[in-house]
């Protein structure tokens, strides 16, 4: 079976250039956990659900604060209110980043004649759930795991 068999063959794309907001409402939408993104019409990353989640946390900094022995007691609430203010910021700059700078770039991707076990072998070698399917350097569709799975079903359903 190749990935042409099981491949959605309209994918649900967003430029880079798109606000964070926008990637999040064509995902909410259109009920996909990622999709290509694109400059012009040239692939260049994947924005996932997990891209998006990854700007809701905030990083611990090693060391920082100490107090001596008679505030000790203020250095946790202390430490989470650093964190809270932290958080509270990044929240603010989410709506102006925009989907270049946060999608995945480790881009992997197959051809339509490929095989299917050639697609499952990436997506489980890499850990990921979806590829873009690009023909002649131009995107021609995507499959994800679930294609996959269907695929499989509807070829034994066949047979």
């Amino acid at each position: 079976m190749k990935v042409r068999d099981v491949m959605n063959v309209k994918p649900i794309t967003v430029q880079a250039e798109a606000f964070v907001s926008e990637a999040a409402r064509l995902l909410r939408e259109n009920k996909v956990s990622g999709m290509p993104v694109l400059d012009g019409e040239k692939l260049v990353g994947v924005v996932s659900e997990s891209d998006l989640l990854r700007l809701l946390t905030v990083e611990e900094k090693e060391g920082g604060l100490w107090l001596p022995s008679p505030f000790e007691v203020f250095e946790i609430p202390f430490r989470d209110l650093v964190k809270w203010e932290r958080m509270h910021a990044s929240l603010e700059e989410i709506p102006n980043k925009k989907v270049g700078n946060i999608m995945s770039l480790n881009l992997h991707e197959v051809g339509p004649d490929d095989s299917v076990q050639e697609a499952a072998s990436i997506m489980t070698r890499h850990r990921i759930n979806r590829l873009p399917v690009v023909k002649d350097g131009r995107l021609v569709g995507i499959v994800t795991r679930g294609d996959i799975i269907s695929g499989l079903g509807m070829q034994h359903a066949e047979n």
